[in-house]
């Protein structure tokens, strides 16, 4: 049985021995997924966490389980703590970048030699990120790489990740945090991974004001930036730009013009 579907199998599985009619939530454990697998005859890969990573960011969930939601509603997975999960349904607000969204040109700072070997994933999206400062550039706060892949525990949430930790200072004195998740490829941004940047903003840094960041790549080489906020009880986003980097003579006098404009307005 090839992955997707051994995955699909294993998550309807515990969908449907569970589900009642008119449920939002509904709890399991990663170590259901072992005796579901056995009961299914199912051979799981050593990493069980890849089964709600893939339903996360890249796979849809079985359509038995999409099937129960109302109409604009989805299905998510939240962490609920140590190896916990919880499917809950919730309003349907993907978070994709609006396509009639304007671009703006900024000149690539990125070094060469990275951009020579650099790939199109998470790591390769944060390296232009830091070399052209388009953190900086989104927030017109003063930022500063803080540290790579963050793994720690949140109560009530157990261990989550974040791609990357910046903090900022603005004109004021006023310091920030900003928590970063990028993503490459195929794989798309989560309403779930947000959350958890919020919860380890308040957990961890509760002094700093706290303004989560998702990136992704769109085609043509635009990079998609998103600011988020928390309003009523769900994540939101405040603030979209697209950023592209080209060579700086290929900013040009009607380009600078046209970013006057912005200002203008």
């Amino acid at each position: 049985m090839k992955r997707k579907n051994r995955y699909s199998a294993i998550i309807e599985k515990i969908f449907t021995s569970k589900f009642k009619p008119g449920m939002k939530m509904l709890d399991f454990a990663r170590e259901e997924f072992e005796t579901v697998a056995r009961q299914l005859r199912i051979k799981l890969p050593k990493n069980l966490g890849d089964l709600v990573y893939s339903f996360r960011y890249r796979a849809n969930l079985p359509e038995k389980i999409r099937a129960e939601a109302g109409k604009g509603e989805v299905w998510i997975i939240r962490p609920i703590g140590k190896a916990r999960y919880r499917l809950a349904l919730v309003a349907n607000r993907p978070i994709q970048p609006n396509a009639n969204l304007a671009t703006t040109k900024v000149p690539d700072a990125t070094p060469g030699i990275v951009t020579k070997y650099a790939f199109d994933d998470e790591q390769a999206l944060l390296a232009r990120l830091r070399y052209n400062r388009l953190v900086d550039v989104f927030t017109s706060v003063t930022c500063y790489s803080l540290q790579n892949h963050l793994r720690t525990v949140v109560p009530d949430m157990g261990q989550v990740e974040t791609d990357e930790l910046y903090v900022g200072l603005d004109k004021k004195g006023v310091h920030y945090i900003f928590p970063i998740q990028a993503k490459g490829g195929t794989d798309k941004l989560n309403v779930v991974q947000i959350e958890q940047d919020f919860a380890v903003c308040a957990n961890k840094f509760p002094g700093l004001i706290c303004r989560p960041i998702g990136t992704q790549f769109m085609d043509g080489g635009i990079i998609a930036l998103f600011e988020f906020e928390q309003a009523d009880g769900s994540v939101r986003i405040s603030t979209e730009k697209h950023y592209k980097l080209v060579p700086p003579e290929e900013v040009t006098k009607e380009d600078l013009e046209n970013y006057r404009q912005r200002t203008a307005d």
